[in-house]
């Protein structure tokens, strides 16, 4: 488990010295910013070391995609993505202040070194104190879904319908052609709305794509993901007959956005 970058609001777990990955060397220029470092007026450095190929800059309140190492200005590794061979992915809001800060001066495929000041880092109020460098690789980014889809009030016009009464729009087609079956098991991201807007359920804002057996979910789940393919990612408006029937909260109709990553 990933430790230091995405901690500050997200409570992950620190890593133990058992847990320690190899170390990745630390760049000449750890120990202080150098003279063409750029510095704003909260105190953070930063320096691009490879241009990305996009125009537009993330919001605050963005997912992003990042590959990051961190150092400590004596040259110590305590964090890296690299290290796991795979991207992390989080909300730009949910993280400490440099983070937050920084990454919001890039564009996708850019790779920036950041010099995060103690004031923007962890305050003192825990380890690794003091200073802290990051090389950081945006990816790619997309709104939050604490940020809910226009149509999140009514199924739009283009939507499809079936005779159950979901509803349901495909946002990206899939990769594969083998849909699932009610006994299938299945491993999605997902992000879940009420009507009115609000956010009450994201597989996303965690970090952690979820398994599950297509039946073993509320009605309209169950009918919806057979109708996708792998890579396919749908939109669902799932009334309430389909969901939890008045019987629990969230109540009335329910939006989801759902990623179909893997059929088992």
């Amino acid at each position: 488990m990933r430790a230091f970058a995405l901690t500050l609001l997200l409570s992950v777990p620190a890593l133990t010295f058992a847990q320690a990955p190899k170390p990745i060397p630390a760049p000449p220029d750890v120990s202080k910013p150098p003279a063409d470092a750029i510095k704003s007026k909260s105190g953070l450095a930063s320096k691009v070391i490879a241009a990305g190929s996009g125009r537009a800059h993330p919001g605050s309140n963005d997912l992003v995609t990042v590959n990051y190492t961190g150092w400590t200005t004596d040259g110590k590794m305590f964090d890296s993505s690299l290290t796991d061979g795979k991207p992390v992915t989080f909300p730009l809001n949910h993280v400490i202040a440099g983070w937050t800060e920084g990454v919001q001066l890039m564009v996708a495929g850019e790779k920036r070194r950041l010099w995060i000041p103690e004031v923007l880092a962890y305050k003192g109020q825990r380890e690794p104190k003091g200073m802290l460098v990051f090389d950081v690789e945006l990816i790619s980014f997309a709104p939050s879904p604490e940020t809910p889809p226009s149509d999140v009030k009514a199924p739009p016009a283009d939507a499809k319908k079936t005779s159950s009464g979901l509803s349901y729009k495909v946002l990206t087609p899939g990769t594969g052609v083998r849909r699932p079956l009610s006994s299938s098991t299945v491993t999605v991201n997902y992000s879940g709305w009420t009507t009115d807007g609000k956010l009450f359920d994201s597989s996303v804002l965690r970090g952690e794509p979820t398994t599950f057996p297509v039946s073993g979910v509320i009605a309209g789940w169950t009918e919806g993901l057979q109708l996708m393919v792998e890579g396919e990612k749908a939109r669902f408006w799932i009334p309430e007959s389909l969901a939890y029937k008045g019987e629990r909260e969230p109540k009335g109709m329910l939006v989801f956005d759902v990623e179909l990553i893997k059929i088992r």
